[in-house]
């Protein structure tokens, strides 16, 4: 593999002490119809979620279910209309995915300046149908994040982070509603400048793209891709959560990169962990053509 990648140190405990320097390709996540992009990603206990739109138009997407273990790949089914497309997610920067009353749903941020931003999704095996969507307020104007996680379930309300730049806010709504609107309060701030990212800081890392993100809410732990030109770096943050305030510090121990010598385009759009293993999604190019698809990190053991 024509690849140059960071070593992870993980945490001081040897139980759980581990490293890794290469990926496996689970599955390829072609081009289809008009929808090109890679966008959110979400890791369920047996498949993973990809989506892909309309680059630069946000008007379509499509969404790829595959198995983490056979690496399956389904072209997911827009129940709604019985199409491969579907018109609701805009840019579907990321997912997270909340289980209602036994049946699966996705929430989708779509980083649209006016109607939704934030859709729900039913679905049932490869099928899916439009189930709510939401409107994000921050002080009385509209919040467009880039990022979302399902924090906790109760029996009446659902509890997110979202994410926009390098902010997390706090957000809640009621467990089933289908429409309604979402009030953001700061949470706390994400450090990037001066992060040290394999043991060392990275000058231009203001300058990287920011993605999704994930938020392990048992062990208190985000996950937060960046990412540059065949550069993608994931930087790592102990000990957050809905009540942390301030600037939250990069883990040095614990963030990493990854350089591609064998694209000009290496994107990490959004991370997941399944099972303690770290999967992610990619937008990939060289001059061959696009080779988007989802991924596991060999070795990996969730910090």
């Amino acid at each position: 593999m024509a690849l140059i990648l960071g070593l992870l140190a993980l945490p001081a405990n040897p139980a759980q002490a581990a490293y890794y320097n290469t990926y496996t390709d689970i599955a390829s996540t072609p081009n289809t119809s008009c929808c090109t992009g890679v966008q959110g990603f979400a890791a369920g206990s047996t498949y993973l979620y990809s989506i892909k739109n309309h680059t630069n138009y946000d008007d379509l997407s499509v969404i790829y279910r595959v198995h983490k273990t056979t690496g399956e790949r389904v072209l997911m089914t827009n129940g709604t209309n019985n199409t491969s497309t579907n018109p609701w997610l805009g840019h579907a920067n990321d997912i997270t995915i909340v289980d209602i009353d036994g049946a699966h749903h996705m929430f989708v941020v779509t980083m649209n300046a006016t109607g939704a931003q934030l859709v729900r999704l039913r679905y049932d095996g490869t099928t899916y149908y439009h189930a709510g969507s939401y409107q994000l307020r921050l002080n009385g104007a509209v919040a467009a994040p880039s990022g979302v996680h399902r924090v906790a379930v109760t029996s009446t309300t659902i509890t997110f982070m979202f994410k926009s730049g390098r902010t997390v806010y706090n957000g809640s709504l009621p467990l089933r509603a289908s429409s309604g609107t979402i009030n953001l309060t700061k949470a706390f701030d994400l450090q990037v400048e001066g992060a040290l990212v394999n043991g060392a800081p990275v000058p231009d890392l203001t300058t990287f793209a920011n993605q999704g993100f994930f938020y392990d809410a048992a062990k208190k732990v985000l996950y937060y891709p960046l990412t540059k030109d065949n550069r993608s770096i994931v930087l790592v943050y102990r000990n957050v959560s809905p009540t942390t305030t301030g600037t939250a510090p990069a883990a040095g121990d614990l963030s990493f990169r990854i350089t591609s010598s064998a694209y000009t385009t290496f994107e990490i759009e959004g991370v997941g962990i399944s099972d303690g293993k770290l999967y992610f999604n990619t937008n990939r190019a060289n001059s061959s053509g696009s080779h988007d698809g989802v991924h596991v990190f060999n070795g990996y053991v969730a910090a």
